[in-house]
């Protein structure tokens, strides 16, 4: 599959993860730099934002937004995956007051290539949200056609009330 960053046409390693497939095993790593793995994120409801570097304006808006919005939603996990480092990433949550959500670091790729997320040639994942229940299936699948952009919040969102209804 293919994406565009500022209107060129960037490929991903492969065909992105789908609604109704399982979450694949990967390793992420926390703030601490502890591995977060696949079977930590599973038994809760979780939104998994995607943003290919947390420096950019368009990252920090949709890190931010969805920061914002985890106070509405108690009993869902929230999480965004980049492939900045764990201190880049630190450093981002201080300067920007990010402390609703979880930020993960793909710097290792493993999240990447095992949604087929990861763009080989940029170095980075693509921007996506996914939501996924609490046994692990995907429930709602957004990869953004064009980088640059925003995804649709509104859309996401809904599906997660519809999710937890």
């Amino acid at each position: 599959m293919n994406v565009l960053i500022t209107g060129e046409v960037a490929e991903l390693v492969g065909e992105p993860l789908a609604v109704g497939e399982q979450l694949p095993h990967f390793k992420l790593e926390d703030e601490n730099g502890d591995k977060v793995k696949t079977a930590d994120l599973v038994g809760r409801i979780t939104l998994i934002s995607v943003v290919p570097d947390l420096n950019t304006d368009t990252c920090s808006l949709q890190t931010r937004h969805f920061n914002q919005t985890v106070d509405q939603f108690g009993d869902v996990q929230f999480i965004t995956v980049s492939t900045n480092s764990v201190e880049e990433q630190r450093d981002w949550c201080a300067a920007e007051g990010v402390k609703n959500m979880r930020v993960l670091s793909d710097e290792q790729e493993s999240f990447g290539y095992a949604t087929n997320l990861y763009l080989p040639v940029q170095g980075f994942d693509t921007r996506a949200v996914y939501i996924v229940d609490a046994q692990g299936t995907v429930k709602y699948a957004q990869i953004i056609p064009e980088v640059s952009e925003e995804p649709d919040y509104d859309d996401a969102l809904q599906a997660l009330k519809t999710l937890m209804s």
